[in-house]
């Protein structure tokens, strides 16, 4: 099973809070791993609506921030409603701001290039279902594993990640790594609630 493809579903039972609320408790630790979750996200946004590398790190900067000042306003409202479109809308706005102001530099200097990138950006990020957005999601799962593997000790992880990534059977994964199969089980299901934990109320369904 390639990691790019990797689900999580279901909530987690765990009552240690989630990324997003210590976001909202202004937590650095908490605010370090969201922008290292979703910072690639917003600078891919910027690129594919035209931006070059050095502005389109300008517009995650300013996005961030203005992340920074309304994230206790943000609720999930259904379908479409999650973190990522809420995320989607501020990085539009940024994103169009940006357009405006070339376009107003361009003709402060007798330029007559229009800019019509401020009208074409879209509501709504790419559909999860569209090819960009499955590789935008599998990129940021990705990203979620990493940030969490080390919370865990190696033989842990290994039998999450070849039980519930590379698809191995779970005798073979006991056997290899000197644990019982109850083992392997256990550290699927630590792992999966781990990764539950940390992107809660983060990833749209």
């Amino acid at each position: 099973m390639a990691a790019s493809s990797f689900r999580i579903h279901g909530s987690s039972s765990s009552t240690s809070l989630t990324l997003l609320s210590r976001v909202r408790a202004a937590e650095p630790a908490a605010w370090e791993r969201l922008t290292q979750l979703y910072g690639p996200v917003v600078y891919r946004w910027a690129r594919r609506a035209g931006l070059q590398p050095h502005d389109a790190s300008d517009v995650m900067q300013d996005v961030f921030h203005a992340v920074t000042t309304n994230i206790g306003k943000f609720e999930r409202q259904g379908d479409g409603g999650g973190f990522r479109g809420w995320l989607w809308t501020i990085s539009r706005n940024k994103i169009r701001d940006h357009f405006r102001h070339l376009k107003g530099r361009a003709q402060a200097t007798g330029g007559t290039a229009a800019l019509d990138q401020i009208h074409q950006l879209p509501d709504a990020p790419p559909g999860l279902n569209s090819e960009s957005g499955i590789i935008e999601m599998g990129n940021l799962r990705r990203r979620a594993m990493e940030l969490v593997r080390g919370d865990f000790e190696e033989r842990t992880w290994q039998a999450f990640w070849r039980s519930a990534v590379e698809g191995d059977s779970p005798s073979d994964i006991a056997c290899d790594l000197g644990i019982s199969v109850w083992t392997v089980y256990k550290a699927r299901s630590r792992v999966l609630n781990r990764l539950r934990q940390e992107l809660e109320g983060l990833e749209d369904s």
